[in-house]
């Protein structure tokens, strides 16, 4: 807390907690803030042999700091600094070098390309209280329907504040309960997409301030929208003026390049077995929970962490104690993660993107698991960008790719992502991957977004997806809004709309009771069907994803009566050509697919139809 800081020096209990790997407030302690006149500055530097705070309040001319005893924590008082103030540490290395480093914990930054720290003090009141409050029940067992934004690109050149006047309308009008931001924390390089993160506690200066980086959440949260970060705790830049040596040594990196460098992105590794570093980690989620009052946390490259051997040869790895890959500390880290952010906020979601089989990733620690709420469904998304990019013709004998992530889809609490990382780097749009002439396309993306609504799990989808672009994703360019998006997001507010009213299609995602096909193995046919139900509620759905329409066809179903057609993706009001079921379909009495009954139903080209039992 703030009235520890007595003087040049920091309690003794902070020190502890510091020392101990266990001060979950660490941002009230290390960083600089302003008391007094001025402001206090600490920062963690346990191998330096001196260090100075520089900036505009002493003409970049050097202050000493004080050493706060053993714990590596240096501190110092100095007059006249203010808010708005840019600063650096000026440390001198157990290397013998003068290295003037950004604030690990700056709350706030220069703009890129300029790299120095800013005193900031919040003076924002937030109006998300109504928000907050719904916030503290399980997010898990409630409708999650994400829009993925990278806001550099979204719509080029908007701050923070123009953003919370146009995306929020956007979003809530397309009906996402979620968005996820791709890393707002301060980066250097634009072309990371954030991924390559300098500045843990700083939103990056980009498009504004950190309070009008609140502004923008407050908004969506007064909108009824939640916002998720990625966050990036697996790796961070080579920068000499960031976290990279920062007292001379290897201090926040793992000191054996075995461990603590990246051979895939040429980034340095955190050393997760030092508690100080952990605690570095762990209180800048809690940050980001508590100070900006985001949602959930979708931690960056999981799978890169949990494997010594992950996209190393043999000999440029070294096994744990136990002679296996698995990545012990890493693992550990993970587990606390989740612990501490789940204690101190039940009401959050933390979101795995894990690449792998390991087991548990979203089972509680006390389960042996890693304790995330969520993980993305790698396999469901390769396995289904592969079959819809196939041909009708050919996809007959792919029908397994459908089928097959029904298999595991229980064994972990999904999310399915359809993310940034499907429509970059060669891979195109995702109407792109779709067959066929401009009409098919649009009629398989339609399609493809009512099955992926259906299917067991929550949804992400990037940001443009809707708006049909033939055209991959660029930072640079951003999205394309000369495109109407061909009536698709028409069909997205429906989804969304019926998603949400329809605990069907969400209260039992996790629950293999609450999913049962009809009829999977349709191959000749490319149709798949099954049923979704919870509270007493069920919901059928039938796919085409044939290029010809299916009439007639015999569905099981079952309960008698009237179903509802909800969803109709080839209706002409989402430019489909109109084959559909006038509204609702009748069971008869006639046993089909396993079911006590069935109707005839029709189903337009590439299109997805769901039927809801009337009441």
């Amino acid at each position: 807390m703030l009235d520890t800081l007595v003087n040049d020096r920091i309690s003794e209990f902070d020190l502890h907690l510091i020392t101990q790997g266990r001060h979950e407030r660490l941002w009230e302690v290390l960083g600089a803030h302003t008391v007094a006149g001025g402001s206090r500055f600490a920062v963690w530097a346990p191998n330096a042999r001196e260090v100075q705070v520089v900036g505009d309040f002493n003409d970049w001319d050097g202050t000493p700091l004080k050493a706060q005893g053993p714990s590596g924590v240096w501190a110092g008082y100095v007059r006249g600094a203010a808010p708005g103030h840019r600063y650096k540490y000026r440390i001198h290395g157990a290397d013998g070098r003068w290295v003037d480093h950004a604030d690990p914990l700056a709350r706030a930054t220069e703009t890129p390309p300029l790299t120095a720290s800013v005193i900031d003090e919040s003076a924002y009141e937030w109006g998300d209280s109504a928000w907050l409050a719904g916030r503290r029940s399980d997010h898990h067992a409630r409708p999650m329907s994400v829009y993925e934004v990278h806001l550099g690109s979204w719509r080029p050149g908007l701050s923070y504040r123009e953003l919370a006047d146009q995306l929020v309308g956007y979003v809530a009008d397309l009906g996402f309960t979620h968005v996820e931001l791709m890393p707002v924390a301060e980066h250097p390089f634009g072309g990371s997409w954030g991924y390559q993160v300098t500045g843990y506690y700083a939103p990056t200066a980009r498009f504004g301030s950190p309070d009008e980086f609140r502004y923008l959440i407050d908004r969506l949260h007064q909108a009824g929208i939640g916002v998720l970060l990625d966050w990036v705790p697996a790796h961070f830049p080579r920068d000499e003026w960031a976290l990279a040596k920062f007292d001379g040594t290897a201090l926040y990196e793992h000191p054996d390049p075995r461990r603590g460098e990246h051979p895939d992105w040429g980034s340095l590794v955190f050393n997760f077995g030092r508690y100080e570093v952990r605690n570095f980690l762990i209180a800048n989620a809690l940050y980001w929970l508590e100070e900006f009052h985001i949602d959930g946390l979708r931690v960056d490259a999981v799978a890169s962490m949990l494997y010594l051997d992950y996209s190393r040869e043999h000999g440029q790895w070294e096994p744990n104690a136990y002679g296996g890959n698995e990545h012990l500390e890493a693992i550990d880290f993970l587990r606390s993660l989740n612990e501490t952010v789940y204690r101190q906020h039940p009401g959050a979601v933390m979101i795995a993107e894990e690449s792998t089989a390991w087991p548990g990733v979203s089972r509680p620690v006390d389960w042996n698991g890693l304790g995330f709420g969520l993980k993305w469904n790698m396999g469901w998304m390769h396995d289904t960008l592969a079959y819809v990019g196939r041909d009708p013709v050919h996809r007959t004998f792919h029908h397994d790719e459908l089928t097959w992530p029904t298999v595991y889809a229980f064994d972990e609490q999904f999310l399915l992502p359809i993310s940034h990382d499907e429509v970059v780097h060669g891979k195109g749009s995702l109407i792109g991957r779709m067959p066929g002439d401009r009409w098919q396309k649009l009629a398989g993306l339609r399609g493809f977004l009512a099955y992926q609504w259906a299917f067991p799990g929550k949804q992400l989808l990037f940001m443009g997806c809707e708006l049909a672009d033939d055209r991959e994703w660029s930072e640079q360019a951003g999205l394309d809004w000369t495109l109407s998006g061909e009536r698709v997001p028409d069909l997205l507010r429906d989804l969304n709309r019926v998603y949400r009213e329809s605990p069907a299609l969400w209260a039992r995602d996790t629950d293999p009771a609450g999913f049962g096909w009809i009829r999977h193995d349709d191959r000749a046919s490319n149709v798949v069907s099954f049923l979704r139900h919870a509270d007493g509620e069920v919901l059928a759905c039938v796919v085409n994803f044939s290029g010809v329409p299916r009439l007639n066809y015999r569905l099981g179903l079952p309960a008698a009566g009237r179903w509802d057609e909800v969803v109709n993706t080839d209706a002409h009001c989402y430019g489909g050509s109109g084959v559909g079921n006038f509204g609702a379909v009748r069971a008869e009495d006639t046993p089909a697919d396993g079911q006590p009954y069935s109707a005839e139903v029709h189903i337009g080209p590439y299109a997805a139809v769901w039927l809801r039992l009337s009441t």
